[in-house]
């Protein structure tokens, strides 16, 4: 996990969330010094990036993510070794009265000393901030403080590695956004009864082959980018709508956040009535009024939805009765092997009948082998994609190709 905020100090940053152990040593120091607010801050170049916070950040304008240039700060003072670790009155010292942060963020008393890793290299600053003065605080306090930078050594260690993995993961997402995002493949959808296509599903594919397709939206999701890349996989294959048959639709994924997102004002005045929207079953499709708003909005310019993965998860009925989608995508965790497990026909029924009463549809994901092509259209389902139908291929005109066009 990650977090994103905003301060006026310098442009936000992607941080990894520390442990609680981290927090609580702040917290230990923040009430032993009866300070307001102590953090744990890591150099970047110029810039100190708030990594932990314990106490009333927020009256000095900074929060977990934050981050505070150097000429702005006081911090590059104390790692020169300019300013001392500890100030118990700044506008009363010559050395910090002319600060301009400390005047712009009534800081009037501060502790602070370099926190090292293990293989002793600065890591950053560890330290606590006052809105009034502490004449009281004494040289003792200021190697308490420097105790506790020592026992922070393997946790920054910790803290770094997530930082670089982190920080790697929003470079390659980032980098790939602005390419355009992911290059598509297309799989047909077949109408099982006719024999013939109705759609195509633009799937995303990625540049790195060690990574899978989501395990690249899981690093997404990791740094904060996952609406911007599924927008981009849309906005390309809307592109790529106007190539397709006009009697074929087009089906593309978004998580129910993309839709109040983006995703609405990207859609409109493209053919939407041949588009359907496929959300996962694993996010959660809340109450939230702007969620039901987009939805409806969509709607009403003719976007058909579909409930996907059903049956991957156990939230799945929860979601159709939420979502009421014109389409279930019935999961290929229950195409696979249906031939021959009664359970797996039984749940195939139930959403045929589920699906009727909504008046909707079911598409069976993962047809691989005639026998499950057979029972799947036994079971009644109406539509089905898989390997033995055909393969997702980047070439449109493949994709088509059994349409006839």
């Amino acid at each position: 996990m990650t977090v994103r905020t905003a301060t006026s100090l310098g442009p936000t940053a992607e941080v990894p969330t520390p442990s609680a152990a981290v927090v609580e040593l702040l917290a230990v120091l923040r009430r032993h010094l009866h300070m307001d607010t102590a953090w744990l801050g890591r150099i970047e170049g110029d810039m100190l990036v708030i990594q932990a916070l314990s106490g009333d950040g927020d009256s000095f304008h900074i929060t977990q993510g934050s981050t505070v240039r150097r000429r702005r700060g006081l911090y590059a003072g104390v790692l020169s070794g300019q300013l001392p670790t500890l100030i118990p009155d700044t506008l009363a010292d010559p050395r910090t009265a002319d600060s301009p942060a400390v005047r712009e963020l009534d800081i009037r008393s501060y502790v602070a000393a370099p926190v090292v890793t293990g293989d002793g290299t600065i890591y950053g600053v560890l330290g606590c901030l006052g809105h009034r003065p502490h004449r009281e605080l004494r040289e003792r306090d200021a190697q308490f403080l420097l105790m506790l930078a020592e026992i922070l050594r393997d946790s920054v260690s910790d803290l770094h590695r997530m930082w670089q993995t982190h920080s790697q993961l929003w470079l390659d997402v980032s980098r790939l956004i602005d390419q355009g995002g992911p290059t598509l493949a297309f799989q047909p959808v077949f109408d099982l009864e006719r024999a013939r296509i109705v759609g195509v599903e633009a799937l995303s594919r990625f540049p790195d082959p060690c990574r899978s397709t989501a395990q690249w939206f899981v690093a997404a999701g990791a740094v904060g980018l996952t609406v911007e890349l599924e927008l981009a996989a849309v906005r390309r294959a809307l592109a790529a709508l106007p190539r397709i048959p006009a009697h074929i639709g087009l089906a593309v994924n978004a998580s129910a956040t993309t839709l109040s997102a983006g995703l609405v004002e990207m859609i409109a005045g493209t053919d939407a009535e041949r588009l359907l929207v496929e959300i996962t079953e694993h996010q959660r499709i809340t109450d939230a009024p702007e969620v039901t708003r987009d939805l409806d909005r969509l709607r009403r310019i003719g976007v058909r939805f579909a409930a996907d993965d059903v049956g991957a998860g156990y939230s799945g009925l929860e979601q159709l009765v939420r979502l009421r989608p014109e389409i279930i995508k019935m999961d290929c965790s229950l195409t696979q092997g249906i031939d021959t497990d009664p359970a797996r026909r039984a749940v195939a029924t139930g959403l045929v009948h589920v699906a009727e009463e909504i008046g909707g549809g079911v598409v069976a994901e993962g047809i691989e082998t005639a026998g499950e092509l057979l029972t799947t259209r036994d079971t009644g389902i109406r539509y089905g994609q898989g390997f033995l139908l055909g393969s997702p291929t980047p070439v449109l005109r493949d994709a088509c190709v059994a349409a006839g066009e």
